[in-house]
């Protein structure tokens, strides 16, 4: 099996990306034993998720992963055994040449984006000629079950998050850490979503409702119309704001670990971007998705490709429930109106829990991406 590995990832979408690049780095690492080079075009994005990480310093080795700041100039080395273009990427031209004098030459992959899309599994694992070279790129998608690379997941992630639901007072210790208590009647909600989200009018109908809601919001991209809705200048970690039956708090900028604790600890989480809307699948929660929007509407036929699959169990055991999540989902992308969809959204939510523990169970049964991608290398040698 090649052992040395490059991973190069531009960032797009600020933390999807670095996120999804990181977790799949360390996972190569710690449970593949690869030695594992990661090069990233935004040092700054990659912090925000693992702190340790230091801003200026081009060459660093962290949780096992030497990372690499890159720049044109700063492409140099030795070129790995595989090669990982991440998220359609453009390799330097120079590392290329150098990749095509190798003998023999290396492996390249093209890891491209999620999709539940049927098309995926036609083009999984497809071989691409580089023109006037030996090379041969390969395209390796993510995907929901066989015929595809499947999803990020580390060996002891479900064990760690049973750890944490065993027990009521661990979710009660842990909103403790930011200054919150909560009865049986609260629901908890984590927002993260594009700035663009349909957000004022869901807080509104929340506010004025009976049940007690918690919503839980990482600094980012929603703190503007957060701070319009609540009538103040602006929004910082620590602020508690409360409206009605609605009380909204702002938390740091979570690093991936205990992102996911967050996603344990609430009733329904809202997510955005690649590595999110995954771990949100694996913490067997309710979840809305906020797609991001492409030309020519063509997020569409992915956001209902997943859909498709996602309530396909559910609508079998509850139609009302599995309805009441399409609605739902569809309007916080826009196509439809969030506080009409909101009382039904709620009175689902212990039918789509189950709901979640189902899917996520049926995605245990399919490929893990670290694990399928070593494999396929080994067999491609």
């Amino acid at each position: 099996m090649q052992r040395r590995w490059d991973i190069f990832c531009t960032v797009i979408d600020n933390f999807g990306d670095a996120g999804v690049c990181w977790r799949l780095a360390r996972q190569l690492a710690a449970e593949h034993r690869l030695e594992v080079r990661l090069w990233i075009d935004d040092l700054h994005a990659l912090q925000r998720l693992w702190p340790e990480l230091a801003i200026d310093a081009p060459v660093q080795y962290v949780a096992g992963v030497e990372v690499r700041a890159w720049r044109e100039r700063a492409i140099t080395g030795d070129v790995a055994d595989v090669v990982i273009e991440a998220f359609a990427c453009t390799l330097p031209a120079a590392y290329v040449t150098a990749m095509a004098q190798c003998v023999p030459p290396p492996l390249w992959i093209n890891l491209e984006y999620l999709s539940a899309e049927p098309w995926v599994r036609e083009c999984h694992g497809l071989a691409s000629p580089q023109a006037q070279t030996v090379l041969h790129k390969y395209f390796f998608f993510p995907g929901f079950g066989a015929g595809t690379g499947g999803l990020l997941c580390e060996h002891d992630l479900r064990a760690r998050r049973l750890q944490f639901e065993d027990g009521a007072h661990k979710r009660a210790n842990w909103l403790s850490r930011w200054g919150l208590e909560i009865d049986a009647s609260t629901i908890v909600i984590s927002l993260f979503a594009y700035p663009f989200a349909p957000l004022r009018e869901w807080l509104e109908v929340m506010a004025a409702g009976t049940a007690p809601v918690l919503c839980l919001v990482p600094e980012g991209g929603l703190l503007e119309q957060v701070a319009t809705y609540f009538e103040v200048p602006s929004l910082g970690a620590d602020a508690v704001l409360t409206r009605g039956a609605l009380t909204l708090a702002v938390l740091p900028f979570l690093r991936q670990d205990e992102y996911d604790t967050l996603l344990w600890a609430c009733d329904l989480n809202c997510v955005r971007g690649e590595d999110s809307f995954v771990r949100a699948q694996w913490a067997a929660r309710p979840l809305l998705w906020h797609i991001y929007p492409q030309d020519v509407n063509a997020h569409w036929p992915k956001l209902e490709a997943f859909l498709a699959l996602y309530i396909e169990e559910l609508a079998a055991a509850d139609v009302k429930a599995a309805d009441a999540l399409l609605q739902a989902m569809r309007a916080w992308n826009g196509r439809g109106n969030m506080a009409a969809c909101w009382p039904a959204l709620r009175e689902a939510l212990p039918a789509l829990r189950r709901g979640a523990q189902q899917w996520e169970r049926r995605l245990h049964e399919g490929p893990n991406l670290a694990a399928a991608l070593a494999q396929f290398c080994a067999n491609n040698v």
